[in-house]
C-alpha cells in the first residue's frame, strides 16, 4: 500500500513540477517539493517494510 501511494505521489509531484515550469509561480515549486518528499518517504517505508507510525507506538491495521 505504501509503495503504491508513494509512486502515485511522486507522479503527482512530477505533474505539479511540470505545471510550475510552465506557469511562473514560486509556490507551485514548494508544493511539488513537499509532495515529492512525502512520496519518497512513503516509497522508502514501503520498500523497507517500516512504518513511522508503528515506530512511534501507534497501532495500525496494515
Amino acid at each position: 500500500m505504501r509503495r503504491i501511494g508513494g509512486a502515485i505521489l511522486l507522479t503527482l509531484a512530477a505533474i505539479i513540477a511540470g505545471l510550475a515550469w510552465h506557469i511562473p509561480s514560486k509556490w507551485l515549486w514548494y508544493v511539488a517539493a513537499g509532495v515529492a518528499i512525502g512520496g519518497g518517504f512513503m516509497l522508502f517505508e514501503g520498500i523497507n517494510g517500516w512504518c513511522v507510525l508503528r515506530a512511534m507506538g501507534i497501532k495500525t491495521k496494515l
